[in-house]
């Protein structure tokens, strides 16, 4: 029978075997019986067998596996056992055989008995101690180390495993993987990662490996790594020595996924047990990303096959974790760390949180630099910020590639020379469509001169050309060079001497001696440990180079100990935002974020045409409404002209909240009235008066009890949650609404109005029953109350379809109320309504609001307006907004966890709902979303009364391609959740 090949036969359900024919083969065979437990196995079987004066392990391979295989996982065994492994023995047969051919209803299967290893499996360990993460990589180093000399037939096998094939596996398997989402990180992670790996190939050392020296695979002793064993040997064959390190790592990545920089502990004790060649260091973290890439394939496809398979169904959690966090390392990052933990040539390094416990780690101090590279006695007064604050990078120019060198030209046109900075996340280097961290944590500098300069050795070493670049090898450091013109020859040179000139010079200073480190590296890994291997290179400049640290845990201390704690961050750790443009926010590592909660910012963050107009105007005039200005009058005429008839009066005022308070005071003050009608579930704002008619329980638990007298609440009409439910439920809560009135004239109550959002915008965008507002306004205008439509969050655009929510409704309200859309982020509301309402105000004297309709205030809703209309953004709420909608739902249908997909154009809500019977909202898992899509670079938050609904209102600007973007980015997060 020939050796296994996967490629040929991928689909390997487990042999059909129970307990009872365990049971019967452990006793005629082996001469055992006892209690007996199945334990889990990818494409075996395998029970354990209790005595009462042992433990053994009874093992029937797949019948796919030939004699040979089997023979050579025992060979395997024995050679580690003569090594010092402790693995487990081979129990002969009763007639002296170590392997038994055995009969179970019709199949032919191949029995083995090995002695049970006891001790805690370190797969039960939760989170691995950096002890344990060692003795994982030594006990992997000392089976490759016990194995390297092993020659067998049984060993030349193709099984999926073997790295080798990993590119064969995934294209063969990946259709398994249901959710495209999956499938496409999949496919990205494992085309990246073979295309890193391809030209390393020939590189890497072959020999017998165990394959699967896991934390599966590994069991703790009480006392040392002596103690500890290794089990499972059905993995064993041919294969590329770095590949055994690649599957262990892997494993252990799901046990530290907050650290994952934890895992070079493993690498250090394989690497001290089996060393390996710095052609494998390339190698191995793109081999890691394909262990995962594997493991997750294999895993769907496994229990496709194999349905009642309850181990690979459990293991799939954790290894879509593992692949989950190494595929957002980058490649060359870790090759260089990887290089540095190891430390070669120049002896091994220990990780920053390690080295105090390690007397042998060397204290590298501040290399020595004699000299500088260059001599300009005012290199500190030039230094160019491309930090995510910098303005010269306003207006967006930061997307632009050639920005960086843009911004250089021009500071050295100006000043003879310009530098960059050392240590800086450089806006530069972001990237608005980023799935993971974009590397712009910059590691080397650039000098741009013109005119030219002279460049020195600042240490003495040899110089010399390596891959394009310039290395000069000093005694303690390496120093690297770009842009090095007219160089010396080849040489060793000395310190002080002239090495060449430039008009344009990248410096990076290494410790890691003969490897370049990146330029730029992602935020995510450890900052100190960059700046350590690739320090600050100020002292070759003679001045201060070194960009602070953008700490946000810092910052967030601050704020909690002077801001009042119930103004609520988003977040757990939240990341420090300080620049937006368009739907983007950016944060002080120059991480981008897709905005799709900012309904405050209708045009999109930084709006070039705003930022001119708000600067222009306030170099002109801001003061108040009081004094006389014509910008004033031409944005009321503007909101007149929007708002339908025959409304035709506006108040300004300085937010949503003041526009609701002032509604109420004119329904009450119009109508002599004091009674106000509302909706429940509903939020209006903070003031004393619009938080009274605001009931929602996921803004104020204590709502329902403490609205005052004067304030009636009306069952929430609801089409998914409500007393009532579906489009067509108006007329039951009608009714309610009937008897409320009659209530309130049986004791000789007045009504002054009716006020609620035309969409319930706090519930995430659910429209009314149709029909409902009709209705609802006819009664209370019968009983001379007052309409009040808030359209704070749903109005002036945003619902793409309609520029006011009441519209959806075919209702016109009394008096409306918006703010947030209105001034993009700055302070701005209005109140709008008919000319008789807003006379009424007279009995309580004028009117006066500070920032309302303010010179400034005026200039940034005009400008708002303008550039709605001129760019077309109601629109594009209906072309985008439609589409995502359909992306969402198309979710909906994958995703059991949504429940509803609520709203129109750019107001959308997703329901999450653990069960769509009951509708039990899923308010942990939205919490749990939110936060891995911050992860994702989307920033969406809970809203409504169970904080389980999704609120996607992004600015108008929001591209199809960003749309798409968070939806893919949904789909991932809740295919892994």
């Amino acid at each position: 029978m020939p050796n296994f090949d996967f490629l040929a036969q991928p689909s390997l359900p487990r042999p059909d075997v129970t307990v009872p024919d365990a049971q019967q083969i452990a006793a005629e065979h082996f001469g055992l019986s006892g209690r007996i437990t199945e334990l889990g196995s990818q494409q075996d079987r395998n029970f354990r067998i209790d005595t009462g004066d042992g433990r053994f392990v009874l093992k029937l391979a797949n019948p796919v596996f030939s004699m040979d295989e089997l023979d050579a996982q025992n060979a395997a065994l024995a050679t580690l056992a003569n090594a010092g492994v402790r693995i487990p023995a081979v129990i002969s047969t009763a007639d002296g055989r170590d392997i038994a051919t055995v009969e179970v209803r019709g199949q032919t299967l191949r029995a083995r008995l090995l002695t049970y290893l006891d001790g805690e499996p370190l797969t039960d360990v939760a989170e691995l101690s950096r002890e344990q993460l060692s003795t994982l990589g030594r006990l992997a180093g000392r089976v490759a180390a016990g194995l390297a000399t092993l020659e067998h037939p049984g060993l030349d096998r193709t099984t999926q495993w073997d790295a080798r094939i990993s590119g064969d596996v995934v294209d063969l398997l990946l259709p398994h993987v249901a959710n495209p989402a999956k499938r496409r990180i999949v496919r990205e992670a494992t085309d990246a990662a073979l295309a890193r790996l391809a030209p390393l190939r020939p590189q890497l050392h072959i020999q017998a490996v165990h394959g699967d020296v896991t934390d599966d695979n590994i069991v703790l002793g009480t006392e040392t790594d002596a103690t500890s064993g290794v089990i499972d040997f059905g993995d064993v064959a041919t294969g590329w020595l770095v590949a055994e390190l690649a599957a262990t790592v892997a494993s252990a990545l799901h046990h530290v996924p907050d650290d994952p920089l934890a895992v070079l502990e493993t690498i250090a004790a394989f690497d001290a047990e089996s060393p390996l060649g710095d052609a494998e260091l390339a190698a191995l973290w793109p081999l890691v990303v394909l262990r995962g890439t594997v493991l997750v394939v294999s895993g769907e496809h496994q229990v496709t096959i194999d349905t009642e398979n309850a181990y690979a169904d459990e293991n799939r959690g954790h290894e879509w974790l593992a692949f989950d966090v190494a595929r957002r390392l980058d490649a060359e990052e870790m090759a260089a760390l990887i290089r540095w933990r190891l430390a070669r040539p120049a002896g091994r390094r220990s990780l920053p949180d390690v080295a105090a416990t390690d007397p042998t780690a060397p204290d590298l101090g501040t290399p020595p630099i004699p000299g500088p590279i260059v001599r300009l006695a005012t290199t500190a007064q030039h230094l160019v910020d491309l930090s995510t604050t910098s303005h010269a990078l306003d207006d967006g120019r930061w997307l632009d590639p050639d920005t960086e060198q843009t911004v250089l030209t021009r500071v050295a046109g100006i000043a003879g020379h310009a530098v960059t900075r050392y240590g800086e996340y450089r806006l530069t280097r972001a990237s608005v469509d980023r799935s993971s961290s974009s590397p712009t944590l910059a590691l080397a500098v650039t000098l741009h001169a013109p005119n030219g300069i002279d460049v020195f050795a600042p240490v003495s070493g040899d110089l010399r050309p390596v891959a394009g670049s310039w290395l000069l090898s000093g005694s303690d450091v390496d120093l690297w060079l770009d842009g090095l013109e007219d160089p010396v020859a080849p040489a060793s040179i000395s310190a002080g001497e002239r090495i060449g000139t430039a008009t344009s010079l990248t410096v990076q200073l290494s410790r890691l001696r003969g490897h370049r480190p990146p330029a730029f590296v992602t935020p995510t890994l450890d900052r100190a440990l960059w700046l350590e291997l690739s320090p600050d290179p100020s002292p070759l400049f003679g001045a201060d180079l070194a960009a602070a640290d953008a700490n946000p845990e810092a910052v967030l201390e601050r704020r909690e100990d002077t801001f009042a704690r119930v103004q609520e961050h988003y977040f757990e750790h939240p990341p420090l935002i300080e620049r937006g443009w368009r739907h983007h926010l950016v944060d002080t590592r120059a991480q981008t974020y897709l905005d799709v909660v900012n309904n405050v910012t209708q045009i999109g963050h930084a709006h070039p045409r705003l930022v001119a107009a708000v600067r222009d105007q306030w170099a002109l005039l801001n003061t108040n409404s009081r004094f006389h200005y014509e910008e004033l009058a031409r944005f009321t005429e503007r909101l007149a002209e929007l708002a339908p008839d025959p409304l035709d009066t506006v108040f300004l005022v300085n937010s949503g909240s003041e526009a609701v308070d002032l509604a109420l005071r004119l329904a009450q003050t119009h109508t002599g009235e004091r009674t106000i009608l509302a909706v429940t579930e509903a939020y209006h704002g903070w003031t004393v008066g619009a938080d009274a008619v605001s009931s929602s329980i996921g803004d104020n638990p204590r709502a329902l009890e403490t609205r005052p007298d004067w304030v009636r609440l009306l069952s929430s009409p609801h089409v998914l949650r409500g007393r009532y439910r579906g489009a067509d439920s108006a007329p039951q809560y009608l009714a309610e609404l009937d008897a409320e009135l009659a209530s309130l004239r049986e004791t000789g109550t007045g009504v002054a109005g009716f006020i609620a959002e035309p969409v319930f915008g706090n519930a995430g965008g659910v429209l009314l029953p149709d029909g409902y507002l009709r209705g609802v306004y006819e009664r209370i205008r019968a009983v001379g109350g007052v309409c009040i439509a808030d359209e704070v969050q749903v109005g002036y655009g945003r619902l793409g379809h309609y520029f006011w929510g009441s519209e959806q409704q075919g209702v016109v309200p009394d008096i409306i109320t918006v703010a947030k859309a209105m001034g993009n982020g700055h302070p701005l509301g209005a109140v709008i309504t008919t000319r008789a309402i807003a006379d009424s105000f007279a009995a309580e004297g004028s009117f006066f609001s500070s920032a309302g309709g303010s010179p400034v205030s005026a200039t940034v809703g005009l400008t708002v307006l303008d550039v709605m209309r001129d760019e077309g953004l109601q629109q594009n709420a209906v072309d985008v907004g439609d589409h995502l909608a359909e992306r969402l739902r198309e979710l909906g249908q994958r995703h059991p966890l949504i429940g509803a997909v609520h709203g129109l154009g750019l107001y959308l809500g997703v329901e999450l709902v653990r069960d769509h019977e009951t509708l039990e909202p899923a308010t942990a898992e939205a919490a749990q979303i939110c936060e891995r899509m911050l992860a994702e670079g989307c920033i969406v938050q809970p809203t409504g009364d169970h904080k389980n609904i999704l609120k996607i209102k992004p600015p108008l600007c929001l591209t199809m391609e960003s749309a798409d973007r968070f939806a893919d980015a949904l789909d991932l997060v809740l295919a892994t959740l």
